[in-house]
């Protein structure tokens, strides 16, 4: 027997769908744009969380930055490091977010693209 879902349970579940498609239009491009800040930041310091790369990104909407940290997370790319900070958006209250660290494979990823960036450079010189 299934237990049917109440009316604020309903409503939920219709805004996380809403929230689910927007999250889905977005481009391949501001995924890309999340990546590159993923890979700098855990190129160039030891761990980061979206406090430090969120300034640096347009406006993405509500859920981007985290789907991508999510899906990088899934691939491997970056691990929690199992420290948390405040965040730093107003509208998050200074609630708790992870901080990350990019795993071996996301530090191969970056040297590879670091390389390919560099090569491309030397051809247009």
């Amino acid at each position: 027997m299934t237990r049917k879902l109440s009316v604020a349970e309903r409503l939920a579940s219709t805004e996380k769908d809403a929230l689910l498609d927007d999250i889905s239009k977005h481009s391949e491009w501001d995924r890309f744009l999340v990546e590159q800040a993923v890979l700098h930041f855990g190129e160039s310091r030891i761990d980061w969380s979206c406090n430090d790369i969120r300034d640096l990104l347009p406006d993405l909407g509500p859920g981007l930055l985290g789907a991508v940290i999510n899906s990088l997370r899934t691939a491997g790319v970056i691990a929690h490091t199992g420290l948390m900070v405040p965040s730093t958006q107003a509208n998050t209250h200074g609630h708790r977010i992870a901080v990350w660290v990019l795993t071996p494979k996301g530090l191969a990823i970056a040297a590879k693209r670091r390389a390919a960036r560099a090569d491309q450079q030397r051809r247009a010189a």
